[in-house]
């Protein structure tokens, strides 16, 4: 999908454009792939780990996408030596399948049951993870561009048939990344009213977490953010998800979430969580940060890291667990405390290892991500 499209930013008081430890399940050669991975298998060091009892995504072993024709899967499988064992990191970790625009509404049922039997096909109970990108039907190139009342109408339908077909599996889904685009377009709360729609939808399945888009620590303003997820259904589901497509600092978005749960609290929405993309902040940067460095470079397909000690460059993060608050990530004890408190996860919804973050798959680049992260 394009990303030609800036996305407003948090900053100065203004909008402006924008610019688990989950161990691998086999060893580097790809041995034991039958089974699923357990979001606590490697349960990190530290006293303050999200209590099971509260977060749904402890409950369930996490399932591993291993389609053959998925680029990472397909680079992995068909590599050799230590190209093999880098692409392990991304290939055999769990990670979040994108579903959207590119499917059509007859088809999305049938591709989501087949996608879930991929994820469960050791463990029928195995948690699965989805992103849902179905917006922006024109691409968020054309965010002014008015949604037709048919357009309305096939998103529903859509997210109808996405419901039905997950019914009662064990899912995770990040619901519309880069939803905060919509305040750049066409009447945003009809954008919002939709993914309303989506979420008490998705939001009424038994055993289906869902996290709404709520930007990131140096995009939207907290009170914006806030209605975004008022408007956009935040009552029907778990709670909100961050870091979609943005470079910033775990520590950095687990503060601004903590902050955004207490304000959707005091708007009357107590109780809610959230996940955070750890996919590609190995080293932390911001939007201000990157363009500084890079004047005339592209923000969706930042610079790689070329060394293990480089800063703010673009590498893999923590790896996909539910121990958000353990010591091993080296945040402070205040941080620590606010993700036992609110933040389920973190997941692997962003795909450094891609052009753009969203297509074609880049030996290359999945080399370098996998190579330079300190995790």
């Amino acid at each position: 999908m394009s990303r030609s499209l800036r996305r407003p930013r948090r900053q100065s008081g203004a909008l402006v454009t924008r610019g688990l430890l989950l161990s691998l399940l086999v060893c580097a050669l790809g041995l034991g792939l039958g089974t699923a991975a357990r979001s606590t298998a490697a349960t990190p060091s530290g006293r303050l780990a999200t209590p099971a009892a509260s977060n749904p995504l402890r409950a369930e072993p996490w399932g591993i996408y291993r389609d053959p024709y998925e680029s990472a899967y397909a680079a992995w499988s068909s590599a050799t030596g230590t190209d093999k064992a880098l692409l392990a990191k991304i290939a055999l970790r769990p990670r979040v399948i994108w579903v959207g625009t590119w499917i059509s509404t007859a088809n999305i049922a049938a591709l989501v049951r087949s996608h879930i039997q991929n994820f469960q096909r050791d463990d029928p109970n195995a948690l699965v993870q989805f992103a849902t990108f179905r917006t922006f039907p024109y691409g968020e190139g054309k965010v002014g561009q008015p949604l037709t009342a048919a357009a309305q109408a096939d998103y529903r339908a859509w997210y109808d048939q996405l419901a039905q077909a997950i019914g009662s599996t064990h899912a995770a889904i990040i619901l519309e990344p880069d939803l905060g685009l919509a305040w750049k377009g066409w009447r945003p709360r009809v954008r919002f009213a939709l993914a309303a729609y989506a979420a008490r939808v998705l939001g009424a399945l038994p055993h289906t977490s869902v996290y709404i888009d709520a930007s990131d620590a140096d995009w939207l303003h907290l009170s914006q953010a806030t209605q975004q997820l008022l408007l956009s259904g935040v009552k029907y589901v778990r709670g909100f998800a961050l870091g979609a497509t943005h470079y910033s600092s775990t520590a950095g978005n687990i503060a601004y979430g903590a902050a955004l749960v207490s304000a959707l609290g005091r708007a009357g929405v107590p109780g809610r969580h959230f996940v955070v993309d750890t996919a590609d902040n190995g080293r932390p940067f911001t939007w201000l940060q990157f363009y500084a460095a890079h004047p005339h470079g592209n923000f969706d397909n930042a610079n790689v890291c070329t060394s293990t000690v480089r800063a703010r460059c673009d590498t893999l993060g923590i790896p996909p667990t539910t121990f958000t608050a353990s010591a091993t990530w080296g945040m402070s004890t205040t941080v620590r405390r606010e993700a036992a408190r609110s933040a389920d996860a973190f997941l692997w919804f962003g795909r450094p290892w891609l052009y753009m973050q969203a297509n074609p798959f880049q030996l290359a680049r999945a080399l370098a991500v996998a190579r330079t992260t300190p995790y």
